[in-house]
């Protein structure tokens, strides 16, 4: 048996045999498989195949598409049967909520390519004249999907990965997995010991236990499914086409032709049962275990499908299927590092294994072997998963995934299932207040504050809280707002090393003297944003580092996993010991300087500098800085003391007009002022002078990670910039296609209504022909064609004047 590998797979189901490809396509052919029994023999070989475009995730929809495209040549690339067929899909929109859904999916359709096409009632029912309609109102379909034999195109996959120089080990099971001082791992199996350089946990269901081997964990639970055979179906029998593979919110499920036979799986929304309970998952020798059927339990939904396919009624059903699917808390994939650990990779958790498979593998790969991928990994990548997500957690999320999987989410609606998990000392208090709270890697964040007891009509329209924002807005525009923002990353680093560190590790300069700030982006070996830091110099060899919320694990990662040996340099999280509470508007420093002796004026504590003062008898770190555009202080505060300061801002603040304010004012007034978000405009998918970040590069510094590659970067076709919209109704949100006649050039990224300055304003990343301010082209939104421009400046107090005040 083969006893070294730079790469070890365990799993060979079709997320792990598509790894394997496409590593062997990237020229990383020193790459081992291994399964414990049978390929497939997971959750693979029960699939019911089907492979459809239409998604919620733009990114996602990437995914879907590669795979679509790459399905129906498999068999002519390999050799092995796969049985693919090409049938179409058709998704039904019951009400307007899932029309402006589809309209917007219609969008993703414009930019990554796969056809698709807005249908009424006559041709729906062209498509699939056995249909009834029913309460449809219209439909989406997509030509290019279809379904294939899920143990025919991983064994195809793996047939691939083989020609070109992989390898594949069936019936040896993996026992353990152990570090070595090298940094390699030994993987143990029952034929003798592989040693890896890199480990990759591909193993389904068992993906916890996998994990586990290695301290880490993969936070999904297993899921009972069934889908149901019919006998043959006379209609089907006499017809040559095949219909569509339908999809439905009203029947909550899928169904199709099998042959000549129908296939109805069914998502049901009660009594829905965890696989394996209450151990949560499988015992780690078995393999193609199926549970035993309960129809009573899924019969309403086969009822309804019934009902729309009324020649389902008049025949019996042959075979029952019910098998497990993994789910992660968001019905997303596990794509990218575990948590904490220096070279193993999860790439598990999907509950559409097969639709996802073909494009998890690819850009996996490309990220394994590149050092980034083609496409935004940012909501694939495990590390979005904390502490936070335990059994408990993970399982009453992954309930309200399988529950809704047909169910078309509106922008901003969220559940409470499975929350609150992290909270700041202020949650009740804000909650009394009518604060609406966001989650964000576990965190209670305020979203919105409904000061009259208004719930929000979620929409892709501007809606009922429309106004509510705007009067936020104008509060800290015209008076002072304040904002609980305890759920940033922070990090205390330290030691003689640090600042050559910090310098080496990031791509703008770090700031020399105690007390400044920079704003500072770690980049990849190839140039790309890997991440973004508001870096505070405490003193000479102590810095304080911010980051977004949901970047907690990788930015910790990134930065522990760069220290070189010969560095002293201590990294801590000190996450949970600081809150933070935002204080901004024209009155801010008014405020302020009712609750501290410090100097707050202009030639003691300018705008880009940050000291530790007392507010309300309290220390804090008080940071000069601002993301709304407005004057304004972050007080850094240990979390015993947020209450106190709190209370005693808004205790003085009162007569100066004191409000607070919630993500979605932020929202509008950081894309006023032009600023750009990291993991929408700043990705793994592009370098700094392609997000114009140019003026955060310092390249007169020796070295950086990332400093050769953005030299050398070659032109591409991307350049982020910054719009007005013509729009009136809805405004961008990101995944909108830019477009220049019929041609598109471009995708929007983040977008909002800016309150201030009353302008829908939106940043897009396009061709550079189209970057220069004044340049013209056009947004659609919710299917409307909207005019826009380049604009050279922020919208909003492009000077800085405000926050220089």
């Amino acid at each position: 048996m083969q006893t070294h590998a730079k790469i070890v797979i365990v799993g060979g189901g079709i997320m792990g045999a598509s790894l394997l490809y496409h590593l062997a396509k990237e020229g990383s052919t020193d790459a081992l498989l291994i399964e414990k029994h049978e390929l497939t023999s997971g959750s693979t070989w029960h699939a019911a195949g089907q492979c459809p475009s239409i998604t919620g995730s733009f990114n996602l929809a990437k995914i879907h598409a590669y795979s679509n495209g790459l399905y129906p040549l498999l068999e002519g690339l390999t050799g092995q049967y796969t049985s693919w067929h090409g049938s179409g899909g058709l998704r039904l929109a019951n009400n307007e909520h899932e029309l402006a859904w589809l309209k917007q999916v219609y969008g993703y359709s414009k930019i990554i390519g796969f056809r698709m096409q807005i249908v009424g009632i006559d041709e729906i029912k062209r498509l699939n004249p056995f249909l009834t309609t029913d309460g449809v109102i219209a439909g989406a379909w997509t030509t290019d999907d279809g379904h294939g034999d899920p143990a025919g195109i991983c064994n195809a996959l793996a047939k691939g990965a083989r020609a070109l120089g992989a390898t594949v080990v069936r019936h040896n099971r993996v026992t353990g997995i152990s570090r070595r001082a090298s940094g390699e791992w030994d993987v143990e199996t029952q034929q003798g010991t592989i040693v890896a350089e890199i480990g990759v946990n591909a193993a389904g269901c068992h993906a916890r236990q996998v994990a586990a081997m290695v301290g880490s964990d993969a936070p999904i639970t297993n899921m009972q499914h069934h889908y149901v055979v019919t006998d043959p179906i006379p209609a089907f029998i006499d017809r040559g086409a095949e219909i569509p593979v339908m999809r439905d919110s009203y029947t909550s499920g899928y169904f199709r032709q099998e042959q000549k036979s129908g296939l109805i799986g069914v998502y049901e929304s009660t009594g829905l049962r965890e696989a394996w309970a209450p151990q949560g998952h499988p015992e780690w020798e078995t393999s193609n275990e199926l549970f035993a059927d309960d129809l009573e339990r899924i019969a309403p939904w086969l009822e309804r499908a019934i009902e729309r396919m009324p020649i389902f009624g008049e025949v019996g059903i042959r075979r029952v299927i019910n098998g497990a699917i993994p789910h992660t808390p968001d019905g997303a994939p596990l794509l990218g590092p575990a948590a904490g650990v220096r070279n193993f990779w999860q790439c598990c958790g999907t509950s559409f294994g097969i639709a996802q498979g073909g494009g998890c593998g690819k850009y996996l790969a490309q990220w394994m072997v590149h050092g980034d991928a083609e496409i935004n990994m940012t909501e694939f990548d495990p590390r979005r998963f904390g502490g936070f997500a335990d059994a408990a957690y993970v399982r009453d999320k992954v309930f309200l995934d399988y529950r809704t999987t047909f169910t078309t989410r509106r922008p901003g609606e969220e559940e409470m299932d499975g929350r609150p998990r992290k909270v700041g000392p202020l949650y009740a208090k804000l909650a009394a207040q009518g604060c609406v709270y966001t989650e964000t890697f576990g965190w209670e964040r305020p979203k919105w504050f409904s000061t009259d007891g208004r719930t929000e009509d979620y929409s892709y329209l501007r809606n009922n809280v429309f106004d509510v924002v705007g009067a936020e807005v104008d509060a800290v525009h015209r008076r002072v707002g304040v904002l609980d923002l305890s759920g940033f990353a922070k990090y205390e680093i330290t030691g003689s090393g640090a600042e050559g560190f910090l310098n080496r590790v990031c791509a703008n300069r770090i700031a020399r003297k105690p007390g400044r700030i920079v704003l500072a982006h770690p980049l990849s070996s190839g140039g790309r944003i890997a991440g973004e830091m508001t870096i505070t110099r405490l003193a000479g060899d102590r810095f304080y580092a911010l980051s977004a919320a949901a970047a907690e694990l990788r930015d910790l990662d990134l930065l522990r996993q760069s220290v070189r040996a010969d560095e002293e340099v201590r990294i801590e999280n000190v996450t949970m010991d600081w809150g933070v509470l935002v204080v901004s508007g024209p009155r801010a420093r008014e405020l302020l300087a009712l609750l501290t002796d410090a100097d707050l004026g202009n030639a003691s504590f300018p705008w880009l500098s940050a000291r530790e003062i007392a507010v309300a008898g309290r220390p804090v770190r008080a940071l000069r800085v601002s993301y709304v555009g407005e004057l304004g202080w972050e007080l850094h505060a240990p979390m015993s003391a947020m209450t106190t300061i709190y209370d005693a801002l808004f205790d003085a603040g009162r007569p100066l007009g004191i409000a607070n304010y919630g993500l979605y004012a932020v929202n509008s007034m950081r894309v006023e002022k032009a600023y750009k978000a990291w993991s929408t405009e700043l990705t793994n998918e592009l370098n700094m002078r392609e997000a114009d970040m140019d003026r955060f590069i310092d390249l007169t510094k020796h070295d950086f990670v990332g400093k050769a590659a953005t030299l050398a970067a070659p032109s591409r076709p991307l350049k982020i910039v910054y719009a007005e919209i013509a729009a009136a109704g809805a405004d961008a949100r990101g995944g909108e296609p830019v477009l220049d006649g019929e041609r598109c050039i471009g995708i929007t990224t983040s977008g909002a209504y800016g309150h201030r300055v009353g302008k829908s304003l939106a940043f897009a990343c396009v061709e550079p022909a189209y970057a220069a301010p004044g340049s013209r082209f056009e947004v659609m939104i919710q299917g409307s064609r909207l005019a826009a421009q380049v604009l050279e400046r922020a919208a909003f107090d492009p000077d800085n004047s405000r926050m220089r005040a």
